[in-house]
């Protein structure tokens, strides 16, 4: 069984940076499609940043408009582990982080594409 924990969140000022981490146990990290989801209170969850990687070949990273420039997603095999660094934080960063994972490699930005969720970590962003 495919499990996704995330760590990392917290509170933070504007213009700070938190790292999130997402440790993935129950298969095989050297091939993978994975990618950071969040869900601010009253709305669906909303794209961030995915990585997809087959052996030593890596496609992407991809992110969204709002976050370009300011996060950037990396992963460790060795430690089977996703990571969000988020610099420049600002108040409409709030929000619950979720990282996600889907069997295919194919990029997609719909929530409903994939399959294995973690239980989300609260980012709070204060201006």
């Amino acid at each position: 069984q495919v499990q996704l924990v995330e760590s990392g969140g917290g509170l933070v000022q504007a213009g700070g940076s938190l790292r999130l981490s997402c440790v993935v146990s129950g298969r095989s990290f050297n091939t993978a499609n994975m990618a950071w989801f969040r869900q601010a209170s009253g709305t669906g969850r909303e794209f961030v940043a995915a990585i997809r990687w087959f052996g030593t070949s890596t496609y992407g990273p991809d992110y969204t408009d709002s976050v370009l420039g300011r996060f950037t997603i990396s992963r460790n095999n060795a430690k089977n582990t996703l990571y969000l660094q988020m610099n420049g934080l600002k108040p409409e960063d709030t929000a619950v982080y979720f990282c996600a994972g889907r069997p295919n490699l194919d990029f997609r930005t719909r929530a409903s594409d994939y399959n294995y969720w973690g239980q989300g970590t609260q980012v709070t962003v204060s201006s």
